[in-house]
């Protein structure tokens, strides 16, 4: 199954220490999609996490992954869906232009508040995504202010 991150997740790492197995690991695109951090954090009230908003003039980039079904249950044990996150299926657009269905979580209302910024050691899981994203969306994820 495909898994289209945009967090944390962009990193190989975390995925490897959370059990989910991958065979393919590739730039993607979501068209009409904001990065936000508006996802409150569990044990930080001033820490917002990734999410994912519409919006039709922007774009997301992330990684896509190739996963076993199964292992969707592992991302969901992690992203505590359905409380924290819901699932999603999203159409996204490959570096060749083809578009293919994907899953991502998006962020439940009641777990989103405004004005939150990432932390530091979050935003550089985001940043180890780098290896495949663009130069430009790297720069603006470097860029981006941290609560610390």
């Amino acid at each position: 199954m495909k898994y289209f991150a945009y967090g944390a997740n962009m990193d190989p790492e975390n995925m490897k220490e959370r059990g989910v197995f991958f065979s393919k690991r590739e730039y993607a695109i979501l068209e009409g999609w904001k990065l936000k951090f508006n996802k409150m954090a569990c044990d930080n009230p001033a820490e917002g996490y990734a999410n994912i908003e519409k919006d039709e003039k922007s774009i997301v980039e992330g990684i896509l992954y190739e996963i076993p079904g199964s292992d969707i249950e592992k991302l969901d044990e992690y992203e505590e869906y359905p409380e924290h996150y819901r699932r999603m299926k999203i159409k996204v657009r490959l570096k060749d232009g083809r578009r293919v269905e994907a899953v991502a979580y998006i962020a439940n209302p009641s777990k989103i508040k405004e004005g939150l910024k990432p932390s530091r050691e979050y935003l550089e899981h985001l940043l180890r995504g780098c290896d495949l994203l663009s130069k430009e969306y790297c720069e603006k994820l470097k860029r981006l202010e941290t609560i610390d």
